[in-house]
């Protein structure tokens, strides 16, 4: 099959590279010339495990291309994917549509015959009914079905995620569109993938319903956390015995800083002001947005409480920034909030992490940038542990005890057995544990 990517973004990109591995055609699109040009090159934008081989593969196999111009590909496109940006509006929070609108325009105006448009892009419910509102006013002459399609990719994992999906949901009540659907995603019926097809509005709402119940869970265990280090419980050991109920599960049960990242603020956000607008408020969603964003700034106070009640004029090494491991990506990560906890405590931050230095220099305020954890932890007063890299979770304590000021290890993704810790003669500070000083 024909296909164009509106949007070469994360999941643009992601979705475009991992079609043409299934053998279709695929135009990825991109308005942003030097994105364009550098995927072009060979250079790919952001960092995604597995990403840049299969783009190097697929373009090397005349499958996959780019281009800045939307309707050449568009008027050959069997099926055209908007995958364009819905990030919160400033003001009052609800998912900015203008890219999404902009681009159906733009498609509306270069299809030729019957054209199957799909939403990637997470969109709130109801916007499927817009797009075709826009097509059936403003183009009526087209022949085109809407349909809704939503992502369900882990940053970090994205390339499994798209073969070996838990699901498929699909949107659209038309036929014609439903077998262009299947055959699109047909290469995925010998992993057995379920296709799940509803109404549009279903759709759209399935994937706002799933991140929101993920965040609430997220935020569930960071609570139940918050109560074992009061009564001196193990939240690791409560979330083993609660996630062994099939009822419950054992994913997204890691206390930690709070959730952070593309999706889940932005979508939990945007869920509210929806239920809102329809007069049917989710307030177990509200509240877990509210509990988030503290959170973040607790675990800042958290830092600046193992230090002795104040950070002013002490060194603080934190490793990791981006907001989860195997990923560039720094939004809404709990390292800015938390660091900016300490910069206005009077600290000096040093910092390191595999991938996202470049992007957290953009963001943070005076911060001083390492090339290892050893290096930003030399005469530090403590080790905050806010992401999970695989390269943090050997580190050499024997070193470090030699090397720091003051051997304190705030661990707020819990990777340490708290015995690890305190042999080496480190004070030990975890979330949802009881504390261990020297």
């Amino acid at each position: 099959m024909r296909i164009v990517m509106i949007g070469s973004g994360y999941v643009g990109l992601v979705s475009g590279a991992c079609l043409a591995d299934f053998g279709h055609h695929i135009t990825c699109v991109d308005k942003s010339e030097a994105k364009i040009d550098a995927l072009e090159r060979g250079e790919v934008p952001i960092f995604e495990p597995g990403l840049d081989a299969i783009i190097e593969h697929n373009r090397a196999a005349g499958r996959l291309d780019f281009s800045k111009d939307l309707a050449a590909p568009v008027a050959d496109a069997d099926v055209v994917f908007i995958a364009v940006g819905t990030p919160s509006r400033r003001g009052d929070g609800h998912a900015d549509l203008s890219y999404v609108y902009a681009a159906a325009r733009e498609i509306a105006a270069a299809v030729s015959g019957f054209t199957v448009v799909v939403t990637k892009s997470t969109v709130p419910v109801g916007t499927g009914d817009e797009i075709e509102r826009i097509f059936r006013e403003e183009f009526p002459g087209k022949d085109i079905a809407v349909v809704s399609n939503p992502e369900f990719l882990r940053e970090g994992a994205a390339i499994t995620d798209f073969k070996r999906p838990d699901r498929i949901v699909i949107g659209t009540e038309d036929a014609r569109a439903t077998e262009v659907m299947r055959e699109v995603y047909r290469p995925l019926y010998l992993n057995e993938a379920p296709l799940y097809f509803c109404e549009r509005r279903t759709s759209e709402l399935i994937k706002y319903a799933a991140n929101a119940f993920l965040a609430m869970k997220i935020t569930f265990i960071n609570e139940i956390a918050d109560l074992c280090e009061q009564i001196g419980a193990d939240v690791q050991k409560v979330a083993k015995g609660i996630g062994m109920d099939k009822r419950i599960g054992d994913k997204f049960l890691h206390a930690g800083p709070g959730y952070g990242g593309s999706c889940f603020p932005k979508d939990t956000l945007a869920l509210v002001k929806t239920a809102q607008d329809y007069d049917s408020p989710m307030r177990l969603i509200e509240t877990t947005v509210a509990i988030n964003d503290n959170r973040k700034r607790a675990m800042g106070r958290k830092v600046i409480a193992a230090c002795g009640g104040s950070v002013r004029g002490k060194k603080i090494a934190v490793l990791g920034l981006t907001f989860k491991p195997n990923t560039d990506d720094m939004r809404d990560a709990p390292s800015i909030t938390i660091i900016q906890a300490l910069l206005d405590g009077g600290a000096t931050v040093h910092a390191y992490d595999p991938e996202g230095m470049e992007a957290a220099k953009e963001m943070l305020g005076p911060v001083t940038y390492g090339t290892d954890p050893y290096e930003i932890a030399e005469g530090a007063d403590a080790i905050v542990l806010v992401t999970e890299w695989d390269e943090f979770r050997a580190l050499d304590f024997k070193r470090l005890k030699t090397t720091m000021k003051n051997p304190v290890v705030v661990d707020l993704r819990n990777v340490y057995p708290v015995a690890e810790i305190t042999r080496h003669g480190f004070s030990h500070f975890a979330v949802g544990k009881k504390t261990e000083k020297r």
